[in-house]
């Protein structure tokens, strides 16, 4: 029997191949896992991005950080971090202020409201996260966990 070109399997990463199918479904679990975070963050008045923001702060603690390093711990780059910043300083859950050694400097920090929206999400975000990979064992997600840490964009564009 001989083989056809439509018999041989995909080039690696064109459509139909091992890649591109990983590809795909990483892309429907992000997708999916999260539009039901966002739901929930949604009944707190909150976007992704400002939660990404207000969980940075309350890791800083009480030095509050530049507003370029939020920036640089985004989970997605964002460039208009000081507009997120200005949203969360109006809704009362972070406070700006300027660095008295260099008044070009300014930091923010988590105010108790933002520590209290937090401290109500803390709950409910465990128990989405256990609903959205109960379907996996422990071994099975930390297998999933370090394969998922094996890719690395830094090899990438």
């Amino acid at each position: 029997m001989t083989t056809t070109v439509s018999d041989a399997p995909p080039a690696a990463g064109r459509p139909g191949s091992p890649e591109h199918l990983a590809y795909l479904a990483l892309q429907r679990l992000a997708m999916r896992q999260q539009y039901t975070s966002a739901e929930l963050l949604r009944r707190h008045d909150l976007s992704l991005p400002q939660f990404n923001v207000l969980r940075i702060l309350r890791g800083a603690g009480d030095a509050g950080l530049r507003c370029s390093e939020v920036g640089a711990r985004l989970l997605v780059h964002d460039p208009d971090v000081t507009r997120l910043l200005d949203r969360l300083e109006k809704a009362g859950r972070v406070s700006r202020t300027r660095d008295p050694r260099d008044r070009r400097v300014v930091v923010a920090h988590l105010t108790a409201e933002g520590r209290a929206v937090l401290s109500a999400l803390d709950g409910p975000l465990t128990e989405l996260h256990a609903r959205q990979f109960a379907a996996l064992s422990p071994e099975r997600l930390a297998l999933l966990t370090e394969l998922l840490s094996d890719l690395t964009l830094e090899d990438h564009p």
